[in-house]
């Protein structure tokens, strides 16, 4: 039986996603979510929006122009959508479009096949997602 990679990759993200994450998330408060110890987080925008919009015909999304929500649940909203557009994304693109180079969107991945981006945001995905959830423990126990 031949491995789909666009399924495995994918699968690798949306189990985090499942049952790691966004459970975490339920409950995120408005006096949580405007708490910011540090500046900067970017998992809708510079993790999922910009490259949904680059790969994937998104809308363009940029640090600049985004709209942030004015609510935790709105900024909840916000990420479940950027993170349905990537996974959905990387569900269509076949073999054939995770071995294609994945174009100058993607800086030093430009002459990468598409598999090498998708690998580099899972982990980004991962990778904040944790910072979230750490951010919110501290939040609780501050």
């Amino acid at each position: 039986m031949a491995i789909r990679r666009n399924d495995r990759l994918t699968e690798q993200l949306d189990r985090h996603w499942r049952h790691q994450l966004r459970g975490r998330l339920e409950g995120l408060t408005g006096e949580e979510y405007f708490w910011e110890p540090v500046a900067d987080a970017h998992i809708i925008v510079g993790v999922f929006g910009m490259r949904v919009a680059n790969h994937f015909g998104g809308p363009k999304t940029d640090y600049e122009s985004f709209a942030y929500a004015g609510s935790a649940q709105g900024a909840l909203e916000q990420l479940d959508a950027a993170y349905a557009a990537w996974r959905d994304g990387v569900r269509g693109l076949g073999e054939e479009g995770l071995a294609r180079p994945c174009g100058p969107a993607e800086d030093e991945f430009a002459e990468s096949p598409t598999a090498e981006p998708v690998l580099h945001i899972n982990r980004e995905a991962i990778h904040h997602g944790a910072e979230i959830a750490l951010l919110r423990d501290l939040y609780a126990h501050r």
